[in-house]
């Protein structure tokens, strides 16, 4: 019997990150989790959701790695207790507050270095262009200069057999997301999005809002616990 090939997929807790794991897991590959604490304001609960859809799918190599940098460095409303978490505005135009910078770059490159380590061949990132918060690390011209920064400097790229991120949801919209996730059976009552709250969503953040208006379109019941489901469509 022929190993699987191992796929490094980058897990939030999210549902994006959950219906990427899903895809991943779909084309048969060897799942590796990977997880990142970064100071946010939901790091308990980020973390056991991705425990959660880790145990899910029987994920044995599991990494997870505190980076206390990005929460010194701050500059975001999910990282400094200062700056407020901005109530839902799906028709906005510039960088949320939200933005935690350069961050999925962090993520990244630690992801490289696992894959390297563990010979995966395969970086599965949950990252949505089109109906996300318009954040500049989720774009995918972002993603392809990444894969030649990795093509150029890592062993696995000057022997030929670089490493490749691979971004299955980037031209998705929230409610294609959902219904993904759905048909290959994911876990998505495991998953966690609230930007501000622990205990129960929200509601009224960027990031409850998209998902909301996907479960809505899709005309689907989200299935974790709200303060507030304001309807988004």
């Amino acid at each position: 019997m022929l190993e699987k090939e191992i796929a490094v997929v980058l897990v939030s807790g999210g549902l994006d990150s959950c219906v990427t794991a899903a895809i991943a897991h779909s084309l048969g590959y060897e799942l590796a989790f990977l997880h990142l604490n970064y100071g946010q304001r939901t790091e308990g609960r980020e973390l056991k959701a991705f425990n959660d859809i880790a145990d899910f799918y029987g994920v044995k190599k599991r990494l997870v790695v505190n980076v206390e940098h990005l929460k010194l460095i701050g500059g975001s409303s999910l990282t400094d207790e200062n700056i407020p978490v901005e109530k839902a505005d799906l028709k906005r135009k510039g960088i949320p507050s939200s933005y935690v910078p350069f961050r999925n770059a962090n993520i990244l490159s630690i992801a490289v270095s696992w894959a390297e380590v563990i010979n995966a061949k395969k970086i599965f990132i949950g990252a949505v262009e089109e109906d996300s918060s318009g954040y500049p690390d989720c774009r995918k011209e972002f993603y392809r200069a990444f894969n030649e920064v990795i093509r150029l400097g890592t062993k696995a790229g000057v022997e030929g057999k670089p490493i490749e991120i691979v971004t299955p949801v980037i031209d998705m919209k929230k409610v294609d997301i959902v219904k993904k996730g759905i048909e290959l059976g994911a876990p998505l009552h495991l998953t966690w999005s609230c930007y501000q709250r622990e205990d129960i969503a929200c509601g009224v953040c960027d990031s409850c809002a998209l998902r909301l208006r996907g479960f809505q379109l899709a005309g689907i019941d989200d299935p974790i616990p709200y303060e507030v489901k304001p309807t988004y469509i």
